[in-house]
């Protein structure tokens, strides 16, 4: 824990500081966020399925096509007539006339990376650093506005996801508005407790005040009131934000994925045993984190499920049919259980929920049972928010390659989740735009969204 009169835990006193995102350093768009223009209490969970997820094992299956195209998996009906999923999503299933199936997705290129989370759309910035720009890195009650969950959030020791550094990119924007990264068990959220009774911080602050030369660094640097943002973390509630201890029983059992598979079964011939066995036991635990960051109003929050959907079948990931009843069924669960808990508390309207990847995959199973990279089309599911019916938003064609529709785009993602988090006319009267928050503000939402 943060004991802040020591001179070794002064410095994780900082971390804290830096690691929230509460101090502005860089930067050339908005020279003060806009808490008129970022709309009041509207969220994003995207959720990030790194590795690019299968179209056709996932959500559109394409039964009819020809056998070396159609999903390797079997398919079931859902809630929407004519619209089926692969047999591993009962529970999605059900719930499909509340979410949006978007089958025209069009990723763009067939590279790893980060897109869209970060991507050129963006300016090299991670989503939420776009939104801290506009809206404060932190809300109202301290919680910073931009946060990004990975396995180690809820106390997994694993290496950080495959291109895990990328996520911190803030591109042209201020580097404090890249994304808190808690780490479960680990020492940012020791340090984010108070160790120290209230009634004495006030003296510690002098000490602060007088010892820390990285403070004085930053001060000097301009960095107004990086102590006292600190210290409104400390002191607040904001550490309990990401305690799942304090949630009932019940609902723990409801999102809880760890036991759903049986880890023995995934083979340790593949490289990437230790992802896939991770995320067997942390995604219900993110998608409840999740849940609780925006119910106390954190702006953009994006959970990593850790590299396990790059299922090529080779040294490192296993074939479709062998890799998807471990990944399916958990992404199942707890995506059912953060879209009902949601709607239970009434947060759909003001929470929007994205499911995509960086791409999809081969129209076309390869000679070893896996699909190869695709940037022609990906899954993507929407809720919540502008997404406020449920169905299908646009198709694709017959081989699952390409959109028969018009194609989305990750503009239009942009555009949709940036209209849904600020009133996008005000922010283009803003003087101070700046080209990069100019050219998102110029983007078009996902036609036939809403």
């Amino acid at each position: 824990m943060l004991r802040i009169g020591h001179t070794d835990h002064r410095r994780a006193f900082m971390r804290v500081a830096s690691a929230a995102s509460l101090a502005s350093i860089t930067g050339n768009a908005l020279s003060a966020p806009d808490r008129q223009i970022a709309k009041p209490g509207h969220s994003v969970i995207f959720v990030y399925l790194h590795g690019g997820p299968s179209q056709f094992e996932t959500f559109d299956p394409k039964p009819d096509a020809p056998t070396d195209i159609r999903s390797v998996l079997g398919t079931l009906p859902t809630a929407v007539p004519g619209l089926r999923f692969s047999e591993h999503f009962p529970m999605l299933a059900s719930r499909a006339n509340r979410f949006l199936t978007v089958r025209s997705f069009v990723p763009g290129d067939a590279n790893h990376d980060l897109k869209p989370l970060v991507c050129a759309a963006s300016g090299m910035a991670n989503l939420g650093a776009l939104h801290a720009t506009v809206g404060g890195v932190q809300n109202s009650d301290g919680l910073p506005n931009n946060i990004y969950l990975t396995p180690k959030a809820i106390g997994e020791k694993k290496a950080d996801p495959f291109m895990g550094p990328n996520a911190l990119l803030t591109g042209a924007f201020a580097r404090s508005t890249g994304p808190f990264v808690p780490g479960g068990d680990g020492e940012l959220l020791r340090d984010m407790r108070l160790a120290i009774p209230a009634e004495r911080l006030a003296e510690r602050r002098a000490l602060l005040a007088a010892v820390d030369n990285t403070m004085r660094v930053l001060d000097e640097s301009g960095a107004d009131g990086t102590r006292e943002r600190a210290l409104r973390v400390l002191t607040g509630s904001v550490a309990d934000a990401f305690d799942l201890r304090q949630e009932p029983q019940h609902l723990l059992d409801r999102y809880d994925t760890a036991g759903l598979v049986a880890e023995s079964a995934i083979t340790t011939k593949w490289n990437n045993h230790l992802f896939y066995k991770e995320h067997v036991r942390s995604l219900g635990k993110l998608m409840l984190m999740s849940r609780r960051l925006v119910e106390r109003e954190a702006g953009f929050v994006a959970l990593n499920t850790a590299f396990v959907w790059d299922n090529h079948s080779d040294v490192n990931n296993a074939p479709m049919k062998e890799a998807m009843p471990w990944l399916a069924p958990v992404l199942d669960k707890a995506l059912a259980a953060l879209l009902d808990d949601l709607e239970a508390r009434s947060l759909s309207d003001r929470v929007m929920v994205v499911v995509c990847g960086e791409m999809g995959r081969t129209p076309r199973v390869n000679n070893k049972g896996g699909r190869d990279h695709w940037g022609g089309l990906g899954p993507m599911l929407l809720a919540g928010g502008p997404a406020r019916s449920g169905g299908i938003l646009g198709s694709s064609a017959r081989d699952g390659g390409a959109p028969s529709s018009a194609p989305v785009t990750i503009s239009n993602l942009l555009g949709s989740i940036f209209g849904h988090l600020w009133d996008v006319p005000k922010l283009r009267l803003r003087a101070d735009l700046g080209r990069d928050l100019s050219r998102v503000a110029s983007y078009d939402a996902i036609p036939g969204l809403g």
